[in-house]
């Protein structure tokens, strides 16, 4: 049996928890007069001293620990399931959340599904009421509010799924070509995350994706031309930041541009200073200019912004020299995760946190070994290599942000919040209304679509049943099959994989017999995939094939023999009955594509240029 923390509408009433009154004391009036992006105005500069007197009064034990932002394992702050507690043992040296902060004083706590954060909407709400009842209760002895953050980006990465509201991601957003629309999306995306207690979200990502290749960013871009992407990413920025979510644009200085993966390499990025001006920087400064709370590092190397060729996460030319005095970025600058082999290439676990302060880092993310990276930065001040002084510094943006985002007036939330906000009819109608927006109609012979159910009632379903984002929808066949069978036809759903079989393929032909059409859900084709033999199979039957790109709009390249194309950018169940609705007509394909498609037998030849997408009639 699940325990769950006895959260109310009044958390607040517990008697570990401090009285909103001595919260206040704090820094009474900070939260109005504090400006996005850390500058503090004159006006705030008594509250501001506010703050350094709390700084004053910590320990060097807890100064370090507030720099630290750090997973931990459990739905419950203080009595998660026994293998979370093995988990937490093994991995952080603590059995739960209020022990990794009454240990180790960490300023954040970030939430992962794989974590078994984020159960469900009261679940998470109670984790994180629990949270902040362990970081301002006793024993704490400068109570702080813990900045609790995760990876929301929406699309194919997205740690909080159903009945939470998923939106369509980056490149479906710039798809759908609407800056009113990536701000509601966000808006609605943050109020969510606020009621559940979560105010930091890792989004959006502000890479310009210019590598069809790019193994780790793809469709978690919002596309290759920088403009357009600066204008998306300041639309997200003023909407998530108006829901009372600090906003988070990364990976600087842009990691749109590798065909490495930086969780398991270091990439390096080729390109000039100049370049990389055009380029890469503009979302970035786009994301400044819009007053973004903060902003993530990459862990790349560019050597032309630092000859050194230290990943960026690490690199003083690039975060100091650069982002803050050449983009005069004054906010909270947080690493990607410090587990991911990109960071761990060149320097050990115990150089790399102390690096990445030198380098102008704030907040250092999930580090693998918690215990040495706290004494690691702990032992280089304490030994001079980097000044406490260095440490406020950090230390005062982190709670500058807190102050902005109200932690320190009234950190908890409610279960009757959470109702009100968390995945409610007008949300869901939103998401669906702007994920008709993205869905793009890149091929459709003889006017193939819309299908009419009254003409071609029987359909065959077939492609890949990727495993979902959030581990909450899908799978990708029975969806888009479901969504069919809603809109009037008869549909047969057969799951063929991302590496159909022979056997498999002849199954699906088999199948495809006396069928109306057939709906191929693709992913990730390439060269030498089986689903283009799947595809050209089957329109070899004579039965007319619709394909489905469900993640990279480039798989049309790839196939061959197919009447007509979609892309939807990604597998979520928004996004696919979004698709269904255009296939049946009950929408119209609205999204252009944001990055060309380049031809598979001469990628120097552009198949599909930027804007490209059809309509009906």
């Amino acid at each position: 049996m699940h325990h769950r923390a006895t959260s109310t509408d009044s958390p607040s009433s517990s008697p570990s928890v401090p009285s909103r009154r001595t919260l206040l004391a704090v820094t009474a009036a900070a939260a109005a007069a504090a400006v996005s992006g850390g500058a503090v105005p004159a006006a705030a500069a008594a509250d501001d001293r506010r703050l350094k007197q709390l700084v004053s009064r910590m320990s060097l034990e807890e100064k370090v620990g507030q720099l630290f932002v750090m997973r931990v394992y459990g739905h419950s702050a203080t009595e998660p399931d026994q293998a979370d507690v093995d988990a937490n043992l093994k991995e952080i040296g603590v059995r739960n959340a209020a022990e990794l902060i009454a240990k180790y004083h960490v300023g954040g706590i970030i939430y992962f599904s794989w974590a078994h954060n984020t159960r469900d909407p009261h679940q998470i709400a109670d984790l994180s009421n629990g949270i902040q009842r362990a970081a301002l209760g006793r024993p704490a002895r400068v109570p702080v509010p813990v900045l609790i953050s995760t990876d929301q980006e929406h699309g194919i990465v997205a740690r909080i799924g159903e009945p939470a509201t998923l939106m369509p991601g980056a490149m479906a957003l710039g798809a759908g070509g609407s800056r009113s629309d990536a701000r509601r999306a966000a808006q609605v995306a943050g109020a969510e995350l606020a009621a559940l207690g979560i105010r930091q979200n890792y989004a959006p990502v502000a890479d310009v994706n210019v590598n069809p290749a790019n193994p780790v960013i793809g469709v978690r871009s919002f596309g290759a031309e920088p403009g357009a992407v600066a204008a998306m990413v300041a639309a997200q920025v003023g909407g998530y930041q108006r829901a009372g979510v600090a906003a988070t644009s990364k990976h600087f200085p842009g990691h749109g541009d590798t065909s490495v993966d930086s969780h398991y390499g270091l990439p390096t990025i080729s390109h000039t200073r100049e370049q990389w001006r055009t380029l890469d920087a503009p979302p970035f400064r786009a994301a400044i200019a819009a007053g973004i709370d903060s902003i993530m590092t990459a862990h790349i190397v560019v050597p032309a912004l630092d000859p050194a060729e230290d990943p960026a996460t690490l690199s003083r030319p690039i975060l100091t020299g650069i982002l803050r005095e050449q983009l005069g970025y004054d906010g909270v600058v947080v690493t990607d995760s410090l587990g991911m082999e990109g960071v761990r290439t060149k320097y050990g676990d115990d150089r790399v946190p102390v690096l990445a302060l030198k380098a102008g880092c704030d907040q250092l993310l999930n580090p693998p070994k918690l215990d040495v990276a706290f004494h690691a930065v702990l032992n280089a001040v304490r030994g001079g290599e980097i000044s406490e002084t260095r440490v406020d510094e950090s230390i005062l943006r982190i709670l500058r942000l807190k102050v902005r985002l109200g932690l320190f007036r009234d950190p908890y939330v409610t279960h009757g919040a959470v109702d009100r906000t968390v995945g409610t009819r007008s949300h869901l109608a939103t998401a669906d209304r702007i994920a008709e927006r993205t869905t793009t109609l890149l091929l459709n012979e003889g006017a193939l679509l819309p299908l009419r159910a009254a003409e071609r009632p029987n359909l065959l379903v077939v492609g890949a049943d990727v495993a979902s984002p959030s581990g909450t929808t899908g799978p990708p066949t029975a969806t888009l099959g479901a969504a069919l069978a809603a809109l009037g036809f008869t549909t047969t759903v057969l799951p063929t994989g991302t590496a159909p079989t022979a056997a498999k393929i002849d199954e699906a032909v088999a199948a495809a017999a006396g069928k109306d059409a057939v709906v191929v859900g693709t992913y990730n084709v390439s060269a030498s995939s089986a689903q283009r033999t799947l595809v050209s199979r089957l329109a070899a039957t004579g039965v007319p094939v619709v394909t489905v790109a469900i993640r990279n709009p480039y798989d049309i390249a790839h196939l061959s023999g197919q009447r007509a194309t979609l892309a939807t950018y990604s597998w979520t169940d928004v996004e696919l009955r979004a698709a269904a609705r255009v296939i049946a007509g009950r929408a119209r394909p609205e999204g252009r594509l944001p990055v060309p498609v380049q031809r598979a037998d001469d990628p120097a030849r552009v198949l599909y240029p930027v804007g490209y997408g059809l309509g009906y009639g």
